[in-house]
């Protein structure tokens, strides 16, 4: 039923203006009248509902906000009131926004009925509201402060608690205010407490629930996830082929229009080959293709601008925004490599491999780089043997026809080939090869000179052993594989270890040189190699080797020997034998089985000697009579082989006899016996030793006893006396070389320093050794001066040289006695009163020390 009208007025007229509101129970019509499409139960005296008008040709939308009072009428038939639209008697004292939340005590037929609270509707409050603030929401009252003063408060989130102080209610006359304008992506509700106390604080009144609902106003706009988007499809797809998704986000409510976003595509770059390859849908956002033509070769991407805009797409009252799609076109196979010509030459030399004769190069039109794009080469015909095969270059894509297999200008002097191109990928469906993707390959031989060959390599030859000099064994001749040239072609030796043959340079006979001995050095398992050369007289020349294998048959030119060649025997029989066997350098059946036999002469042969055959290769010599004297005896045997005709050698084994002891073995001094010496002889030998040992033993301890005399006999010189400029003295002369008798330990170093130490103080020759403490010098030579003063004067010279403390080149040396007519001459003729001439040049030769003596005296007479 109707209970309520609203009128709206715009610029244009409310012709065709439509009314909605926010609660399904309620419909507005098209002339303003408000009615409930079914029977509602209130459960407040207020109804506050959101009434919209908007015209669907500008597409503008207008809101307001209606409250209703309801008014309760009691009945006495015992039925409960309906919630309906008050009577004038219902609201009389009452303000429209006044909420009695408790209800006030009634009394029915003297009756006192229990109070009940009541369930206080939501309060609705539209965001980005523009005030004046604070604005009063709405005001709660007691009944009961008609007869108590009641403070009222609030309690909650926006109220006591963080947001704080975006609602507050006066205490006295309850009205509640919102102090700030409301945002709904913010907060979308509120849950407030309303209290009421006496003013000593007792509560008068239970809490009520307040719940506060800001209502959407369209104040954002969407915004996409990502402002640029990528997606590809493939080249030839069908119309309705998904491309990619995008999405855009609204803030505001997406139950009502304000957040409900639509999609539409705004432009289209390039618009080739339609402007509309592409659609979206509106809701989800899913771009899909709308017509055919993609084709990457012409274009390999298309920028789409999207839309987004809010109020259910909206354009005149909806917020938009934009965001870029990017979509590329991916290749597909649809264009087959194609030759960029039908033909193709190159030219390879014989026998030459891996060798480059071609390139064949192709077109494609699909992405480079790609599977689509990359060729692969086929040979179909031409080459049955396989000589030539294609590698793809992978940077340009082109075929490079190579020889793997080495081609003969004399087989083959060019080939035709057929070649087919194709991609690593297969075509994409409906695409067919191109009769450019064929082509045709001439490759040309050319002719080079081919080194001559031995048609059989290694050839093998039987022969016996031992052929003369100059036999013709073989020939061993080379072709030359070039028949189109007149070539000549040589032979020589390469290798031939043994010398043993020849070849002829023009025809390649070969003779021996040598006889062949099977049992040489050179011959391995009965085999002689050697190797030829065979050169063509082409530019340039070439050359080819062959190997001759000569197999020499064993004949019967070795006697065979005796192994071994010494052996040991005890003087008594038949404590053991010597076992004996042949050795021939012949083959079977040129060896064993062998013939040992003793010659009959020298009769004492077979007199003293036995030998028994054990079986072909082995025999064992043993002694025929009871005793043979220690000794070395040589043994003859006579050993024949079983060659036709055979061989045979006296071969002499030197057997040593000697005395054994009762294991046979042969003792030592049995051992020396059966050297050929008796007992006699041994024992003189040992004595020999004895003696030569003990003279070397004297004569060492001889040398020691020596060796220390020369260390105590030095040189008795003063290391502190500068002779420099002073006058020698000597406490005795003696009487030259006819004095015999003088004793030259006197001019030596004595052994102890007892006889100077003893002298009393003060009394000293002027060349002695002073008395006390010297320091450690060197110790000149002490080995004993033979006897000649001329001897003994060189050797303290050249002692002195090597002295690194005696005194310098230029100081006189001081000695304790000095003979006369020695040899080198007295030094006391420096002295000589003697008006001769006198040459001193010698002095040079004394060394260093006398250097002095030879500058005064050898140069010349004095002024």
């Amino acid at each position: 039923m109707p209970f309520c009208f609203v009128k709206f007025n715009n610029c244009a007229g409310n012709k065709g203006v439509r009314y909605e509101t926010n609660s399904p129970d309620f419909k507005v019509r098209a002339d303003g009248t408000m009615y409930a499409v079914r029977q509602v139960q209130m459960a407040s005296k207020q109804l506050i509902l959101m009434v919209t008008a908007w015209d669907p040709q500008t597409l503008g939308r207008w809101e307001a906000v209606v409250r209703f009072l309801v008014g309760e009428k009691l009945q006495h038939n015992g039925h409960k009131p309906k919630g309906r639209k008050s009577g004038p008697v219902d609201i009389v004292q009452q303000q429209s926004d006044t909420l009695l939340p408790w209800r006030q005590h009634q009394s029915v037929k003297g009756l006192r009925r229990q109070k009940r609270d009541w369930v206080i509707p939501p309060i609705n409050v539209p965001e980005n509201s523009r005030g004046p603030f604070p604005q009063q929401l709405v005001r709660i009252r007691s009944d009961k402060d008609k007869e108590i003063h009641i403070r009222y408060s609030i309690t909650g989130v926006g109220a006591d608690q963080p947001p704080m102080e975006v609602f507050n209610i006066d205490p006295v006359s309850g009205r509640m205010y919102v102090t700030r304008p409301m945002d709904r992506e913010e907060r979308a509700s509120y849950h407030l407490r309303a209290h009421a106390v006496d003013m000593n604080g007792n509560k008068v009144e239970n809490p009520i629930d307040l719940y506060i609902y800001v209502i959407d106003m369209n104040d954002n706009r969407p915004e996409f996830i990502n402002q640029v988007y990528n997606g590809s499809v493939d080249e030839g797809s069908k119309p309705g082929t998904y491309v990619m998704t995008v999405t855009a986000n609204d803030a505001d409510d997406g139950t009502t229009a304000n957040g409900m976003v639509r999609y539409r595509i705004v432009t289209q770059t390039p618009q080739s080959p339609s402007q509309n390859m592409f659609t979206i849908n509106s809701e989800t956002g899913d771009i899909v293709t709308v017509a055919a033509g993609l084709d990457r070769e012409k274009v390999q991407q298309y920028i789409v601008i999207v839309q987004a805009t809010d109020m259910e797409g909206n354009l005149n009252y909806g917020l938009s925004n934009t965001a870029t799609a990017i979509i590329s076109v991916t290749d597909v196979n649809d264009n087959p490599p194609e030759f960029t010509t039908s033909t193709y030459s190159g030219e390879v030399p014989e026998n030459r491999v891996e060798v480059v004769v071609a390139n064949l190069t192709v077109m494609d039109r699909d992405q480079p780089h790609s599977p689509n794009w990359n060729a692969i080469y086929r040979i179909i015909s031409g080459d049955p043997s396989g000589h030539f095969t294609i590698r793809t270059d992978p940077v340009t894509n082109e075929g490079m026809v190579t020889v793997v297999k080495a081609v003969d200008y004399e087989m083959n002097r060019a080939f035709m080939l057929t070649v087919m191109v194709s991609n690593q990928a297969p075509l994409a469906s409906g695409i067919q090869m191109s009769f450019q993707s064929t082509a045709g390959v001439t490759i040309s031989v050319t002719d080079v000179n081919e080194a001559p060959y031995f048609p059989t390599n290694h050839k093998l030859i039987r022969l016996e052993e031992g052929v003369p000099t100059g036999t013709v064994l073989t020939t061993f001749s080379a072709v030359d594989p070039d028949r189109f040239m007149q070539q000549a072609v040589r032979y020589s030796k390469l290798s031939d270890p043994a010398n043993w043959l020849n070849i002829n340079a023009t025809n390649g006979q070969i003779t021996t040189a040598a006889v062949l001995d099977r049992e040489s050095d050179y011959i391995k398992n009965n085999v002689y190699e050697a190797t030829f050369l065979a050169a063509d007289n082409g530019i340039p020349p070439a050359s080819g080797t062959g190997t001759l294998q000569i197999y020499l048959i064993d004949i019967n030119d070795n006697a065979p020997e005796l192994l071994p060649k010494e052996a040991q025997i005890c003087e008594k029989p038949n404590l053991n034998v010597i076992n004996i066997t042949a050795a021939d350098a012949d083959i079977d059946p040129n060896v064993g089985p062998f013939v040992f036999e003793l010659p009959s002469v020298p009769s004492a042969v077979r007199k003293n000697w036995t030998i028994t055959r054990l079986n072909g290769d082995y025999a064992q010599l043993s002694l025929r009579i009871m005793y043979l004297e220690a000794g070395v005896y040589d043994v003859p045997i006579i050993v024949t082989d079983s060659g036709n005709p055979p061989l045979y050698n006296t071969s002499i084994i030197k057997v040593k006899v000697c005395p054994c002891d009762e294991n046979g073995d042969c003792t030592t001094i049995g051992a020396v016996a059966a050297a050929g010496l008796g007992t006699g002889a041994i024992i003189a030998i040992l004595i020999c030793i004895i003696i030569l040992l003990t003279m070397v033993l004297l004569f060492v301890v001889w040398m020691k006893r020596r060796e220390k005399e020369r260390h105590t006999k030095q040189l008795l010189i003063d290391p502190e006396d500068d002779v420099r400029d002073n006058i020698l003295k000597y406490d005795e002369e003696g009487g030259g070389e006819e004095d015999q008798d003088y004793d030259l330990s006197q001019l030596q170093q004595p052994e102890t320093m007892d006889h100077v130490l003893n002298k009393a103080p003060g009394v000293r020759r002027v060349d002695e050794r002073p008395i006390g403490a010297e320091p450690q010098y060197p110790i000149r030579p002490v080995i004993p001066h033979p006897g000649d003063i001329g001897d003994f004067i060189n050797e303290g010279l050249r002692a002195a040289d090597n002295d690194p403390t005696a005194p310098p080149y230029d100081s006189l040396l001081v000695f304790d006695y000095e003979g006369s007519g020695s040899t080198a001459g007295s030094v006391s003729s420096l002295n000589s009163s003697s008006s001769g001439d006198q040459d001193y040049d010698y002095l040079n030769d004394w060394g260093p020390r006398f250097k002095k003596l030879a500058d005064m005296y050898g140069g010349g007479e004095e002024d």
